[in-house]
């Protein structure tokens, strides 16, 4: 069923389901958001309850409502009183918009699954990303499992699973030997393995062609992020993986438009 058909059968339900979807991406942005300080600070993803990072006291009902509880406590710890920074709102947030454009874009479908997925764990590494400079490749695993299980009771599996692996081959291959011959030429990492490993993550999801177009724009938010991080001079390292992820989501939105648009120029 396509998202046009879905909407288009009742308002009431178009409106329920936008509420279900925003409510679970606001759940899920709070859970990624522990997840993500759980992996970059070394704790247990599978057990221990929710703690204030500071003091460390353990975080009851009211202090774990997405977003409001945020708002209600003005951005401070109820029990120490120290600042919660802004990026748990606002990943939170995040996590909400980016899942109702999955549903807008892809109904109810094994789609749908495959890109809450993705999505779910580019948010979570680009948090870990952004605090340590670390991907976690559990992460990664997480979603070339994730793709492939999925993958298996799909109609198309057999076309699903070539384009996928030719869109990792297609983003990992060339870049790695790209990354060892500029690591020979500069004599330094000039990327890390874990922006590699994420590449072809994202070739399964998207395929060669929106792999490329992906690509083009990591590099152009890349710069971005580099400059306002005030680490765009050259050598110094930055978090590529919140661009990459940046990218992944901006394609998703608009990348078989412009290809479609840019191949009209030659056939």
């Amino acid at each position: 069923m396509t998202v046009t058909n879905l909407f288009s059968c009742s308002p009431a339900l178009a409106a329920y389901l936008i509420f279900l979807t925003a409510l679970l991406g606001l759940a899920m942005g709070s859970f990624l958001n522990c997840l993500a300080w759980r992996l970059a600070h070394g704790e247990s993803v599978a057990r221990g309850r929710s703690h204030c990072t500071a003091c460390g006291h353990i975080l009851g009902p009211l202090d774990l409502i997405p977003v409001f509880s945020w708002l209600f406590l003005q951005g401070r710890c109820r029990y120490c009183g120290e600042k919660i920074s802004p990026r748990y709102p606002a990943a939170e947030l995040l996590a909400a918009l980016v899942y109702l454009t999955v549903v807008w874009k892809c109904g109810l479908s094994l789609d749908t699954l495959r890109f809450l997925l993705l999505f779910s764990l580019l948010l979570a590494l680009s948090l870990v990303d952004l605090e340590v400079g670390l991907i976690p490749d559990r992460l990664l695993v997480a979603g070339g499992l994730g793709w492939l299980l999925l993958a298996l009771p799909d109609s198309e599996r057999s076309a699903l699973l070539l384009r996928g692996g030719l869109g990792a081959a297609a983003l990992f291959v060339p870049m790695l030997l790209l990354v060892l011959t500029a690591d020979h030429l500069a004599g330094r990492e000039t990327m890390g393995g874990g922006d590699l490993k994420l590449l072809a993550l994202l070739g399964l999801y998207f395929g060669w062609q929106q792999g490329l177009l992906l690509l083009i724009f990591s590099c152009l938010l890349g710069l971005g992020l580099a400059t306002l991080l005030g680490k765009a001079k050259p050598g110094t390292a930055f978090p590529f993986g919140p661009a990459l992820a940046a990218a992944a989501w901006l394609v998703f939105l608009v990348g078989e438009p412009i290809l479609t648009w840019y191949f009209s120029l030659f056939f």
